[in-house]
Parts: C-alpha cells; sequence; structure tokens
C-alpha cells in the first residue's frame, strides 16, 4: 500500500522523531562523536542500533569501527538506522557503496490534532511494564531474554509507558501501550492475537488509547508501522494518521526481520 503525506508540518514530524527517540530509549546508550548507539539485547531494533544525530569529526571508517567495537562487546550485529534526519546526509548512500544491506522500512504516522472522542465503554486492564512486555513478547514468540530486556527498557524509560490489555471475559481482544511527552503522545506495540483480527479490536483499541492520552492532556500523535504492513496502515489512516516520513536500517550483517 503506498501511503501519501498530506500537508504534514515539517515541525511535527521532527517532533515525532524526537519523541520516538526519547520513548524508545534503552538504558544501554551512549553517544560515540555525534552518533546515538544503543544496545539492548530486545526484539525492538529502534533500541539495538545507531542514530547518527550529528556528522561528528571522525572519518566515516573510524567512526564504524569504533561502533563495531561497542556492539561487539553486547553481543550485538552492527545496524544504522537511516531517516531523514540522519548526518551526514549522505551516510546512506555511503553505507550502500560499502554493500550494506536496506531492509525493514518503516513509515512514521502523525495525527496532527486528536479528534473530540466519546466514550465507548470501553475497559482497558492496565498492565506494569514486565506484565505486559511477557503479554505482548508471548505473542510475537519473542525470546526469554528478550522479553526481560523488553520490560527493562519499559522500566526505565524517561517516557512513562502505559501498558493496556483490552479483553472479553478472559479473551484477550487486542493490546497496546502509549507514551505521551508533552502534548504528543506515541502510540506502540498495537498487536491483536490472529484469532481476534479483522473484527474492528484494534481500531476500538486505538480510539480508547488515543482518549486516554486525551484527558492526560495530549493533542497529538504519531506512530512508527511497517511499510509492508497494508492493513495496519489503512486502519491508521482511518482514524486520520498521515504518513511523515519513511525510514529504514541497513547492516552488512546478514540479519532476519525484526520488530521495527
Amino acid at each position: 500500500m503506498k501511503v501519501t503525506a498530506v500537508a504534514v508540518s515539517a515541525d511535527l514530524a521532527r517532533r515525532a522523531e524526537n519523541a520516538g527517540l526519547n520513548a524508545s530509549a534503552p538504558p544501554q546508550q551512549a553517544l560515540i562523536d555525534g552518533w546515538l548507539i544503543r544496545l539492548s539485547p530486545g526484539k525492538a531494533k529502534r533500541s539495538r542500533c545507531i542514530n547518527a544525530l550529528a556528522e561528528g569529526s571522525l572519518p566515516l571508517p573510524e567512526l564504524l569501527a569504533r561502533c563495531q567495537r561497542a556492539f561487539e562487546a553486547a553481543g550485538l550485529p552492527l545496524v544504522v538506522r537511516i531517516t531523514p534526519y540522519t548526518q551526514p546526509a549522505d551516510l546512506d548512500a555511503q553505507l550502500a557503496t560499502l554493500g550494506w544491506r536496506a531492509f525493514d522500512a518503516a513509515d512514521v504516522m502523525v495525527l496532527a490534532a486528536l479528534p473530540e472522542l466519546g466514550s465507548d465503554a470501553i475497559q482497558l486492564q492496565a498492565l506494569d511494564g514486565p506484565a505486559y512486555a511477557q503479554l505482548v513478547g508471548s505473542l510475537r514468540g519473542s525470546s526469554a531474554l528478550e522479553i526481560a530486556a523488553h520490560a527493562e527498557r519499559l522500566q526505565q524509560s524517561p517516557v512513562p509507558y502505559q501498558g493496556f490489555a483490552m479483553r472479553e471475559g478472559e479473551a484477550l481482544l487486542a493490546c497496546g501501550q502509549i507514551a505521551r511527552e508533552g502534548c504528543i503522545v506515541g502510540l506502540y506495540d498495537i498487536f491483536t492475537p490472529p484469532e481476534q483480527r479483522r473484527q474492528g479490536h484494534a481500531r476500538r483499541l486505538c480510539l480508547e488509547l488515543l482518549r486516554t492520552a486525551a484527558s492526560q492532556g495530549a493533542a497529538q500523535a504519531y506512530l512508527q508501522v511497517g511499510a509492508d504492513n497494508p492493513v495496519a496502515q489503512r486502519l491508521y489512516a482511518k482514524l486520520g494518521f498521515q504518513l511523515a516520513y519513511r525510514y529504514h536500517y541497513r547492516s552488512a550483517a546478514d540479519l532476519d526481520s525484526a520488530s521495527a
């Protein structure tokens, strides 16, 4: 599915990027010559990659070598996240020339103004970080190490997460998280079990999450969704989200696709 950006301000797109960086911050991160390296052993690549925030002063081979040593010490492959804000601006082209493979493109979508939302009488079960990480990890087939790393990141995040499950009796219909920073809120880990899909549960959950965030002071929203997930993209577009920008990853390692 092709998603077209319509009247998304550069300011909102940049604030969504900054909010997403803050919300996904693991405790294992550091700066190397202006590059933010993240070394969580979790499943989400945004918590175990490089975000090249500044051009830096080191030659690219030396900077990559320094980062490589840090990732090797953490037992992780070296992965770079490429966004419209990546520095230097031609880093993507330079890595491509080195033979680094591009993979797992994802779209950042934004909602410029939360709509007026009345109550739909949906009761959500609030879950703490470890409980939510266990729930979504079991649904996604995450390893015990990945679940523990996810829980650690949620518990120590500088932007507090709130995780919720939507149930009918004992049956899980959907689950999701919000991370609000000031007036902007991120929707994360929206997940519907396979047997509950195509019944409108994800839409109802997202609306309730947006209501919850609005009641706490949020006025705008953002989310990240795989570029190869047209079903989710259609859902978010119907909720009013618009494409702000697309990012992808590059690595010289042979990696399997995983969470963005």
